[in-house]
């Protein structure tokens, strides 16, 4: 068998249609869109046509989206400007964040441009506990609150409508790092009350080094990166603008057959779910896994405890399967997930994330188990 990907939250093949209109721009539209001759206009067109397909999927108006690199500098801009721009002093995040969110935040602190920084309670599953949250923004001053959709590890959701409200009654800026969860569900920024979202253009088909933030029009930041007029003043350096027309199709395309993918990979989850149960007993799931409060492109395994654990992912490797994971922290040497190391997960318990795609099969989850159960056989502790 050809080898299998399940790392899907990691990176997503390159969809074919998308690569074709990348192709095309490539060849075919070599203008900078800086430039005021025709080959310039020409390409400043696509660009704005591109923000204008992202923007109607959002419900936001193009004067809201920018292009940056990714989610990393997305996430990095609408931190630090968001901050700078409004004066705050206190931030609020959880420890189950990305390291774009937490190392970002934790440098802020350093730095003095913060002074307090707050981390709202999770419970075992990383779902967030929401009183927690509203007492924290009563006790503050007005705060920074970055808390995302869906945990890339775990795979639980937040419920971003009520932590808007939440933020809204406190006058908080609301950030939330969607990466994991764009082109996958349906974001309507008009109801979100989010001020800031971003989007990572290869977690759903497109390709890698672009992205998109979301500026909510009722708030004004400054730029990140100087040294031009691009993106209406607030991101220097000339636009990748393949990459940007490569984003646009493979969102609208993510829009298009949203539903039917939905529908698809969530049976590919809770096939190998129920298969891995069958299997191998003695396993269980991190995070939530209900259909309702799990990302359905993401199942992380919690395998009983056995003989170099750390060379699980390895060993599905030689059998020809990608996958990612690892184990929690089990001591300040121990370089572990600080995800799962945050919900309490058992350090001597290897873990392993697999993410699903459009491009997976029930065949593929078939020889994942079987694989998987003889390593673990082979392997356990005694």
């Amino acid at each position: 068998m050809n080898r299998i990907y399940l790392d899907n939250a990691a990176t997503t093949p390159l969809d074919k249609e998308v690569m074709a209109e990348m192709i095309n721009v490539m060849e075919n539209y070599y203008g900078n869109p800086s430039s005021i001759h025709a080959q310039g206009r020409e390409v400043r067109t696509l660009i704005e046509k591109a923000r204008k397909t992202v923007s109607g999927l959002l419900n936001a108006t193009p004067a809201e989206i920018f292009f940056t690199s990714g989610g990393t500098e997305a996430d990095n801009t609408a931190i630090r400007c968001g901050i700078a721009a409004f004066g705050i002093k206190h931030a609020i995040t959880s420890k189950i964040e990305h390291h774009a969110v937490e190392h970002t935040l934790d440098q802020l602190l350093k730095d003095g441009v913060i002074d307090k920084l707050s981390f709202v309670n999770i419970d075992s599953k990383g779902n967030i506990d929401y009183e927690h949250l509203e007492q924290l923004l009563q006790e503050n001053s007005r705060s920074f609150v970055s808390l995302m959709h869906a945990n890339n590890e775990l795979s639980t959701l937040s419920d971003m409508e009520r932590v808007g409200d939440i933020c809204e009654r406190y006058d908080a800026i609301y950030h939330s790092d969607t990466v994991q969860t764009m082109g996958h569900y349906v974001h309507d920024v008009r109801k979100l009350k989010a001020h800031f979202i971003v989007c990572s253009a290869h977690k759903l088909h497109g390709p890698k080094g672009v992205g998109f933030l979301f500026v909510n029009h009722n708030i004004k930041i400054g730029p990140m990166i100087f040294g031009g007029a691009q993106e209406r003043n607030m991101r220097g350096g000339t636009e990748n603008v393949y990459g940007i027309l490569g984003l646009a199709k493979a969102l609208e395309m993510a829009y298009e057959h949203m539903a039917e993918h939905q529908t698809y990979i969530q049976e590919l989850k809770t096939y190998m779910k129920d298969k891995l149960v069958a299997e191998i007993p003695a396993i269980t799931f991190n995070g939530e896994t209900d259909q309702e409060k799990s990302l359905y492109t993401v199942l992380n395994v919690s395998f009983p405890a056995m003989e170099m654990s750390d060379m699980l992912l390895f060993n599905l490797d030689i059998n020809g399967i990608s996958a990612s994971g690892g184990s929690a922290c089990a001591s300040g040497s121990n370089i572990g997930s600080h995800v799962l190391t945050a919900v309490g997960i058992d350090p001597n318990r290897p873990s392993v994330r697999f993410s699903f795609s459009k491009y997976n099969t029930k065949e593929e989850i078939d020889y994942v188990v079987e694989k998987v159960k003889h390593i673990v056989e082979q392997n356990i502790a005694v």
